[in-house]
């Protein structure tokens, strides 16, 4: 992970801007840099920003593509909501989201009604995702799911193996950062950025490991419809998207698998 600094360009935020950085642990600078990224709290928002390369990136949960998809998206109807097991009939699951990223999808979720748990082991992740949720929080559209939702700044496979059973989640959802090539990868900013301060997840068998064992439901993996599986064990289904491919993995399933193979 490269280390990003935070500028605060509103002196009126300070104090935020102060808070920010003991949280996260990040280095509160007096000047604006002129190179590589850093972090910068303005009036409205804490951006990601770098010279030249892109716009600013930053996680939004009030408006734009978040407002658009929680009036339009369609619902438990979404790809993603029936991967997690929303139907008519079943109580909504706790979810854990491993990998929150900007937090999109975890948004989904808790919109549909879902009490979700964002895990985020990235301090420049971690505080895009903090500011985003204070805005939505005052937001009187927004503040109800917003108050589903718990901000966690850790490495989810420990977080996740330090569960005591009576807290375990019904679904943990893994959307790691793989390697990508191609023209696909370079065309979303956010990405591109979040390729260059966070890097890939390298890790992610091992977090699948922690959220088989974490999981009472199940354990869904996002990916590219194309891309590998994690390493591992084998998923109990597949739900395939013209770019989007959800890998379900149903404990109950792997459970009864591993039974018949061992008797």
């Amino acid at each position: 992970m490269t280390s990003v600094p935070l500028y605060c360009a509103e002196s009126a935020r300070r104090h935020t801007a102060l808070h920010l950085a003991e949280r996260y642990e990040l280095a509160l600078v007096r000047q604006r840099p002129t190179s590589g990224y850093w972090l910068e709290l303005g009036p409205e928002r804490l951006e990601l920003l770098t010279c030249g390369k892109h716009g600013a990136v930053y996680a939004e949960f009030v408006q734009g593509a978040a407002k658009h998809r929680r009036e339009q998206g369609g619902g438990r109807g979404q790809p993603v909501a029936r991967a997690i097991g929303l139907k008519s009939g079943v109580a909504l699951p706790y979810v854990v989201d491993a990998t929150a990223g900007l937090g999109r999808d975890a948004f989904v979720f808790a919109s549909l009604g879902c009490r979700v748990t964002l895990i985020e082991r990235s301090p420049v992740a971690a505080v895009l995702l903090d500011d985003a949720l204070e805005r939505a929080l005052m937001s009187p559209d927004t503040q109800d799911i917003a108050a589903r939702m718990t901000l966690v700044h850790a490495d989810a496979s420990h977080w996740l193996s330090l569960l005591e059973p009576a807290a375990r989640p019904d679904v943990v959802y893994v959307d790691p950062m793989f390697p990508e090539t191609g023209k696909s990868a370079a065309a979303k900013k956010d990405m591109q950025a979040f390729q260059q301060v966070i890097g890939d997840d390298l890790d992610s068998a091992a977090l699948l490991c922690a959220a088989l064992s974490a999981a009472n439901r199940r354990v869904v993996v996002k990916r590219p419809r194309l891309g590998a599986l994690i390493e591992g064990v084998a998923p109990s289904a597949q739900h395939e998207g013209k770019s989007t491919r959800f890998d379900i993995y149903a404990i109950k399933a792997l459970a009864s698998g591993a039974a018949s193979s061992g008797s």
